[in-house]
């Protein structure tokens, strides 16, 4: 182990996130392993995308950082290219997962672990109501006056949903829900796919002092599957605007709300003060829905829509301890996601008296990167001119999920973190050309390559397979060629829809069995209001 590398033991890094000192624990293994077993709060960080998410994703260059995997090297890889990056506190846990377990530490399951766990936490302490899958289909079927929501992404809602529901991501529901059932006497039911999004959800509703009844849909669309019913495919109900009445009076419960949560509030020119801050990790987030972000934001916040943001925190801020600073432009979203952080035991701050006329950058959220490495390009047309060139092999480094969902014709899917092992299987060839869907990744995986391979001729496709998608050329579809098992996506029993049914119940199992093993974890601090 490298002298330079300072070796962290359970109980320090148990000690820091119970005194709640600034740390990051991060997982350095794909996401499917990840999934299997890690920390409560290490964060998932793929070795493979490390000089693509650590800037944005670890903004204080001197921050703790502790890496860990299980015994398969990545670790000390990662170090490395870590203080290459320039951060000057990288350590590894002493024994990776295996020392963490040995140490005292408990291991959890499946991704997005804090969050799903504070979600049964709720439940537990606030007794939040909810209706099996039996009772909101009598319901249906007998035309109650109720109203259905879904507070999962748009996207998820579309691939599979409750009839009759209506797609109203988690942070908007405290301001979509009083037009959408104004009667008080209709009764709003709230889903997502599992429990946490529909636990979540349906107590915000009641913390924001919504006058109907609220209730979630037990076990979501895992439940109603479980129960033998339908679900909807490619729905498009969504929410719509909303009066300035509603708004107004919105902002007011979720101001309310947020206060008693511990949320802190600050006027527009903290900001900069923050910005300037070298000794502090803040993240800042808009957490309106990616439609407002794009028509206009807040210089340095990135989008991540409030309920996702409560759902996936780890995923976008990994530095437990850090400050996290929300921004909207009515008060709604941004309180009620930050009164569910706090609750988290995350210091949270909301920008109030943003003027209109400060959201003044356009378009997607981009990434601080690094200066990748310099290859020589193809382009799109002179790789279709070599196309079933018997000596030139296509290397893909998209995710699994998009390499199914189309490819070039005849290129293979690699793992960056599995790439020895894809070259051993990969036909023997001279000359690869290297993408992925922006070339960011293909960049930095043929300087992997090179080193493995310095006989070939290394090129990497301009501008990715975007480029070639652009041009409207054929992509094929389906795992053609594997050259790395699809480690990098972890498949959640709660998405799609062909998910066995022991796999679905078994998902639920873990959930149920959540508090208990936050009761033995004992680094969490949160506080259920």
């Amino acid at each position: 182990m490298p002298e330079t590398f300072r070796t962290w033991q359970t109980a320090d890094v148990r000690s820091a996130l119970i005194e709640g000192r600034e740390i990051a624990l991060l997982d350095l293994r794909e996401e499917d392993v990840h999934a299997q077993s890690h920390p409560l709060f290490a964060a998932n960080f793929p070795l493979a995308r490390i000089e693509l998410d650590a800037w944005s994703k670890l903004p204080r260059r001197d921050v703790p950082i502790v890496l860990l995997d299980d015994g398969e090297g990545e670790a000390e890889t990662a170090a490395a290219r870590l203080q290459a990056l320039g951060y000057t506190d990288v350590g590894l846990l002493a024994g990776g997962l295996r020392g963490w377990a040995e140490g005292g530490g408990e291991l959890f399951r499946d991704v997005n672990a804090p969050s799903k766990a504070f979600g049964e936490l709720v439940e537990a302490v606030r007794h939040t109501p909810s209706l099996s899958a039996e009772e909101v289909h009598a319901l249906i079927e007998s035309g109650a006056d109720i109203r259905i929501v879904d507070a999962r992404r748009y996207d998820e809602y579309r691939t599979m949903s409750i009839p009759t529901a209506t797609s109203v991501p988690g942070a908007e529901l405290a301001l979509r829900v009083p037009e959408l059932a104004p009667n008080p006497d209709t009764l709003v039911i709230v889903n997502c796919a599992g429990r946490t999004r529909s636990i979540i959800g349906t107590q915000s509703l009641r913390n924001a002092g919504l006058p109907n009844r609220v209730a979630a849909l037990r076990n979501g669309t895992i439940g109603w599957t479980l129960a033998g019913f339908e679900l909807d495919h490619g729905q498009t109900r969504r929410f719509g605007e909303v009066s300035e009445s509603t708004r107004r009076a919105a902002a007011e419960s979720a101001r309310a709300l947020a206060g008693r949560a511990g949320v802190l509030h600050a006027q527009p020119d903290a900001l900069q003060v923050w910005s300037a801050q070298d000794d502090r990790t803040t993240y800042f987030f808009d957490v309106r829905t990616a439609e407002e972000y794009e028509a206009g934001h807040l210089p340095g916040f990135r989008h991540v829509a409030g309920g996702q943001l409560v759902q996936e925190t780890e995923m976008v801020a990994p530095v437990r301890g850090a400050r996290i600073v929300l921004a909207d432009n009515d008060g709604v979203r941004a309180n009620m996601t930050a009164s569910w952080l706090a609750q988290m035991n995350w210091e949270v701050w909301v920008i109030d008296g943003v003027p209109e006329s400060d959201f003044v950058e356009r378009g997607p959220w981009q990434p601080s990167l690094p200066p990748l490495p310099e290859f020589p390009e193809i382009s799109h047309e002179e790789l279709a001119a070599r196309a079933g060139a018997i000596d030139t092999l296509v290397l893909d480094f998209a995710t699994s999920a998009e390499y199914l969902r189309g490819h070039i014709p005849g290129a293979a899917f690699a793992l960056r973190s599995r790439l020895p092992d894809a070259l051993a299987a990969a036909p023997d060839v001279r000359h690869f050309v290297l993408t992925s869907p922006d070339g960011r990744l293909a960049r930095l995986a043929a300087q992997d390559l090179a080193a493995l391979r310095q006989d070939a001729r290394i090129d990497v496709l301009a501008d990715g397979t975007a480029a070639w998608r652009a041009a409207g050329r054929e992509l094929e579809s389906g795992p053609t060629r594997l050259l790395s098992p699809p480690l990098d996506r972890y498949r959640r029993p709660y998405e799609g829809t062909d998910n066995a049914r022991d796999a679905m119940q078994g998902y639920l199992d873990w959930e149920f069995g959540l508090v208990a093993q936050l009761e033995r974890d004992g680094t969490h601090g949160f506080r259920v209001l």
